[in-house]
């Protein structure tokens, strides 16, 4: 028997899905028979072993992974352990020839299919990493002077000049499996769900696996995609596309999801065309952290790293909690403990909040978003905790300090964001919901509120914090005084 004639391993990772999947595709060439295996590898992750609500995820959507490959015909094996022990183990155990893969471009993930592929290699296996994850491969792009981006809009204008964009892959209507299936572990066995159970909310939000992906992603471009360029903004809106969750666990892929949205009848709206510059900034991200991958906790501009944080456990769980007193942040920080999502608008304003109002650390709301976001991706993460720091690629002007009181006025005018996830403030009139502390007593005892025992008062003072920081911003930056706030 030919190495083309034996069975073929399909290691799924951040790619659970059976519709344009380049590495099922490759694997099951030919009705070659294909053993589809799962492991859970923490140890391989670092220090960046997926939190409690992506584990919780995880849990959920190899589920519904395992139901999809059974009606295939080619069972899903689940493991845990060191990949590269178990896969050389699998392969002998199946006779496979070959092992089969999904590129990943963190840190971690480029530095374990290393490992893989000289363990296969040394039993006579070969391995191939198929793309699948990105719509580019994030080594290629480079500067006029060959060096990596550190700018979106010069990335994105390279990238959509380079690439071609092919037709997704179609779901193969079945797998063939091999002659004698192993034994695994129940996925119960994987420990992914919370001994406790606080993910009742989650649950009515989520539908993870690639049929819930699908049936969110058909349900964006039937509604939302169209206004997409305004009402994302606004987080009491249904107008975002909650994709993010689906498209890390890789439930759907950038190709699918580009493809549909741009060939829809919203397909040339502002919306559609913001949308997909949205998934060209999840490229972007993508290609920074693999060429920068200290950024993961370190600054990109080296100056930051002397930035004069005042670490404060009393701040920090203040902020964690949704307890700082500001409406807006502390409406975003429930949200995202209940649901393992945050609205991106407030995901930018609770973060300046986090930095620049507390001094608290980009790596410690980097952190916290790890842990409890379902769509934890440490590429998005990082740059988006260190574009609020204003210390990575396309930062924000040190000087942007987002006023949480004119942000929610902004953004949620009539307070029903608020209202949803700080019920303690339902009754305040729109007017002062974004800033109780103004509200008149009698105007707040009718409203049954009590600042400092139903409701914080405001735990820093905004012009106060702003100032602080921006003094402190300037002397890192070097920059000259300005007084934007």
């Amino acid at each position: 028997m030919t190495s083309s004639d034996k069975p073929a391993i399909l290691w799924f990772r951040q790619d659970l899905r059976v519709d344009d999947h380049p590495a099922l595709c490759a694997a099951a060439a030919n009705g070659r028979a294909v053993q589809p295996v799962f492991i859970l590898d923490d140890a391989a992750e670092g220090e960046w072993v997926a939190g409690g609500a992506g584990r919780w995820w995880l849990h959920h959507s190899l589920a519904a992974l395992q139901a999809r490959l059974l009606e295939l015909g080619a069972p899903l094996l689940l493991r845990r352990g060191a990949a590269p022990d178990v896969l050389v183990a699998l392969a002998q155990e199946v006779g496979a020839g070959s092992v089969h893969c999904s590129l990943r471009f963190e840190p971690a993930g480029t530095e374990q299919e290393e490992r893989v592929r000289s363990a296969l290699a040394a039993v006579g296996v070969s391995f191939a990493a198929h793309s699948g994850a990105l719509l580019h491969d994030p080594h290629a792009l480079r500067t006029g002077t060959g060096v990596p981006y550190k700018v979106y809009t010069p990335f994105a204008k390279s990238l959509r000049e380079r690439i071609v964009i092919g037709d997704p892959l179609p779901a193969p209507r079945t797998v063939r499996a091999v002659a004698k299936s192993p034994v695994g572990s129940p996925l119960d066995a994987l420990g992914l769900l919370p001994t406790i159970d606080w993910a009742g909310t989650m649950r009515t939000w989520w539908t993870p696996g690639e049929r819930g992906a699908q049936k969110r992603l058909a349900a964006f471009i039937a509604g939302p995609v169209r206004d997409y360029d305004e009402a994302r903004d606004f987080p009491a809106q249904d107008g975002s596309s909650s994709l993010s969750p689906h498209m890390h666990w890789g439930e759907l892929s950038p190709r699918r999801v580009w493809s549909d949205v741009s060939r829809s009848d919203a397909g040339k709206s502002h919306g559609a065309s913001k949308f997909l510059a949205e998934i060209l900034w999840r490229e972007f991200a993508a290609h920074v952290l693999l060429n920068f991958p200290a950024t993961a906790s370190q600054p990109l501009r080296p100056e930051f790293a002397k930035f004069p944080w005042q670490p404060s456990c009393v701040h920090l769980h203040a902020w964690q909690r949704g307890h700082t007193g500001y409406p807006i942040v502390d409406a975003g920080m429930r949200q995202l403990w209940a649901t393992g999502w945050m609205h991106n608008r407030v995901r930018m304003i609770v973060a300046s909040f986090l930095v620049k109002h507390l001094l608290q650390s980009w790596q410690e709301g980097a952190r916290w978003f790890w842990d409890t976001l379902c769509d934890a991706d440490l590429a998005s993460n990082t740059l988006g905790w260190q574009w609020s720091a204003g210390c990575g690629a396309d930062a924000a002007p040190y000087f942007r300090i987002f006023n949480p009181i004119l942000q929610g006025e902004k953004f949620d005018p009539s307070g029903d964001f608020v209202r949803t996830w700080v019920p303690e403030l339902a009754k305040v009139p729109s007017e002062f919901i974004h800033q109780p502390w103004e509200a008149p007593p009698m105007v707040l005892a009718s409203s049954g509120v009590a600042l400092g025992e139903t409701y914080p008062r405001p735990i820093v003072d905004h012009p106060t914090a702003r100032d602080y920081a921006l003094a402190a911003l300037q002397k890192v930056s070097g920059a000259k005084s300005t007084t934007r706030g």
